[in-house]
């Protein structure tokens, strides 16, 4: 297990503090001048859990109120809003310096049965085929001021070979699918419960981009204010994250500073392993002049 791998474990790890309350790290996700939004849910995903017996969650919506600080823990408040005969609700509060950075409801089922269809998965090449997110960051360190190559090059736990990979700093105007496969080794450990984590935070990373993409954008130009506004995941087939999974995203919409972004994933072998949506907010910057 890589250094990175351990910590993303860890912060999966909550520390109990009462009946139905936890704390979860703020440091160490995808980003460091706010808490990543996938860690965020991914704790909050955790902390429900710590409250429901046998059952797998089915689905989860959660909200963004706001920017999350990496300086310090983030504390969890479950409700246990219902105990049914086949489905288990739980609503779950993040809070920082006092107030909530987020809200989330998920819900949980018991095994069932029932008729089976699905999409088919996207017929692409292996992920072998495609440069490794390592890679390419190389390629634009020399652009990048020095200060920033510690952050850039900063090893992350989860593996991502881009599909249709666009230049960050020289974007252009491309299609709004926007492919990854990625995976993490350390996960063939990890048990349902935890494979369920371990793709929640993946879930949104890459997800907001998707639609800058038709207009030429990135995090890096410096013309976009984002953020995610909500984040929603529906759970269909056991997660084994040990292997590849392609994330296939795109934006049916942009308009009034929002971005509307869905994405599906897919284990290697083609099963739907997982759908998720999310809204984001895609302001232009306001230049003094």
């Amino acid at each position: 297990m890589t250094e990175a791998e351990r910590i993303l474990i860890d912060l999966l790890n909550l520390e109990r503090l009462e009946v139905d309350l936890y704390r979860g790290v703020g440091s160490g996700g995808e980003t460091s001048t706010r808490i990543f939004g996938g860690q965020v849910v991914a704790q909050a995903l955790a902390a429900a859990y710590r409250t429901v017996d046998e059952r797998l969650c089915h689905s989860l919506h959660a909200y963004f109120i706001r920017p999350g600080d990496p300086s310090i823990p983030v504390i969890y408040q479950v409700d246990r809003a219902r105990d049914g005969g086949s489905f288990t609700t739980r609503r779950v509060v993040a809070i920082q310096h006092g107030k909530q950075i987020l809200n989330m409801s998920a819900s949980f089922h018991v095994r069932d049965e029932g008729w089976d269809h699905q999409h088919d998965m996207p017929q692409l090449e292996k992920p072998e085929n495609y440069p490794a997110r390592t890679e390419l960051k190389e390629k634009y360190l020399s652009a990048l001021p020095e200060r920033l190559h510690g952050e850039l090059m900063r090893e992350r736990p989860i593996e991502v070979r881009e599909v249709n990979h666009v230049h960050p700093l020289k974007p252009e105007k491309t299609d709004d699918r926007n492919q990854m496969w990625m995976r993490m080794n350390a996960a063939k450990q990890a048990d349902e419960r935890t494979q369920q984590l371990l793709l929640t935070y993946a879930s949104d990373m890459s997800l907001l981009s998707s639609g800058m993409r038709p207009h030429g954008l990135s995090w890096f130009t410096g013309e976009v204010n984002g953020a995610s506004l909500d984040h929603a995941m529906w759970f269909h087939a056991p997660v084994r994250f040990e292997n590849w999974h392609l994330y296939s995203m795109d934006s049916p919409w942009t308009g009034r500073g929002r971005n509307f972004n869905r994405g599906s994933i897919y284990s290697e072998d083609g099963i739907l392993v997982a759908s998720v949506a999310q809204e984001g907010l895609m302001r232009k910057v306001q230049r003094s002049s």
